[in-house]
């Protein structure tokens, strides 16, 4: 930047950067953000975007400069927090002013609509801190990465819960398929009715949307299946072949050299007992994201969390208000619905609870599962 404009020339820096998230950053963006985060290794899942907040950083150094960047919300929320915010604060990086989440709406004839914040700052530290949210103007002693008025509080992604008697959240199988292992009820009922022997091989199928609108679809589910048990079957055969089709025309290699297995879902996930599911995206309208147990005859897809050897305790807490307010600070958004992931239930701190507030909270979780069977 110093090649356009030296620091001691400029009083503000104002941007509109690009949105772009991190999975669909192209290879000359990537090695744009390695220039930009020369000095963060970690860089890797954040937004294209953020490569403006380090550079700004690096600019402003002994300056009195203030920037302000329109950015995805994205950067405020889930794991960018701990990666970008806390670098950025290690720099010495002071936010002034802040947008939290909004929608932008554009001018453009498809009405296309992003949802972002406006992030203010500084390495000078601002007495008059001002957090802009919807038509409130809160007065902020300081704000923190998820543009909050609170201290700076960061969490890493960890691999297990804090609590290390929970059990490990993991997310549903992923077919990569092309579509061709899932079934509709017509499709399913039109194999069965050729080939009645088919329905060993055909199980339910739940993702998010399955999950929560209590749809029905299927999928072929042929883990561990000697191939002769299917061979005559010729719609099986077909679909196989589009699925090895499909994947070898995948970018990804892993998903190239997964042609050669086409029967088999590209990960396999599927617990072999009872389960708590959670779908892993969900409407920011709803009061509790829903969650449910499930057996193991049922195939989840990746589109759903799952958690096994859960208990009535464990369903009474995730669906408590409490966890919920976790959720709502700390989950990342897709547009604005919870983006649910290993990162928000590793890091929530569950209660210390006695026998009896055990038994009350497992008796209420009961009867919440009663109620669903009643509609």
């Amino acid at each position: 930047w110093t090649t356009l404009v030296k620091p001691d020339e400029i009083n503000f820096i104002i941007s509109n950067p690009p949105f772009v998230g991190h999975q669909w950053r192209t290879a000359q963006q990537n090695e744009d953000m390695k220039i930009a985060f020369h000095d963060l290794e970690e860089h890797g899942k954040l937004d294209y975007v953020c490569s403006w907040y380090n550079k700004a950083a690096d600019f402003m150094k002994g300056t009195g400069i203030k920037a302000a960047f329109v950015s995805t919300n994205s950067i405020c929320q889930g794991e960018s927090v701990g990666i970008l915010w806390k670098f950025l604060k290690e720099k010495g990086i002071d936010i002034s002013f802040a947008y939290r989440s909004f929608v932008w709406s554009s001018e453009a004839k498809d009405k296309a609509h992003v949802h972002c914040v406006i992030v203010g700052f500084s390495l000078t530290h601002s007495e008059n801190k001002k957090i802009f949210d919807g038509g409130k103007i809160i007065e902020a002693n300081n704000i923190n990465g998820y543009l909050l008025n609170a201290p700076d509080i960061f969490m890493n992604n960890r691999g297990k819960p804090l609590n290390k008697d929970m059990p490990v959240m993991q997310k549903g199988s992923q077919p990569t398929d092309g579509g061709n292992l899932i079934l509709t009820s017509d499709e399913r009922e039109a194999i069965l009715n050729k080939y009645p022997e088919a329905e060993k091989f055909i199980k339910s199928y739940v993702g998010a949307r399955e999950f929560i609108h209590n749809e029905i679809r299927y999928c072929l589910w042929l883990h561990n299946v000697n191939p002769e048990e299917y061979r005559n079957i010729a719609e099986i055969r077909e679909r196989l072949k589009k699925v090895a089709d499909f994947r070898r025309s995948s970018p990804t290699k892993s998903v190239q050299a997964a042609a050669d297995t086409p029967a088999i879902f590209t990960q396999i996930r599927q617990p072999d007992k009872n389960f708590l599911t959670m779908p892993r995206v969900t409407s920011e309208g709803r009061k509790y994201i829903p969650i449910g147990f499930m057996k193991p005859d049922v195939i989840i897809s990746d589109r759903v969390s799952y958690i096994p050897d859960a208990d009535l305790y464990m369903f009474g807490i995730l669906s408590s208000r409490v966890h919920m307010a976790w959720v709502e600070v700390v989950a990342g958004r897709l547009e604005m619905r919870y983006n649910y992931s290993p990162f928000v239930y590793n890091n929530f701190v569950w209660p210390s609870v006695n026998e009896k507030q055990k038994s009350k909270i497992e008796k209420a979780a009961k009867k919440i599962l009663e109620a669903r069977e009643k509609f």
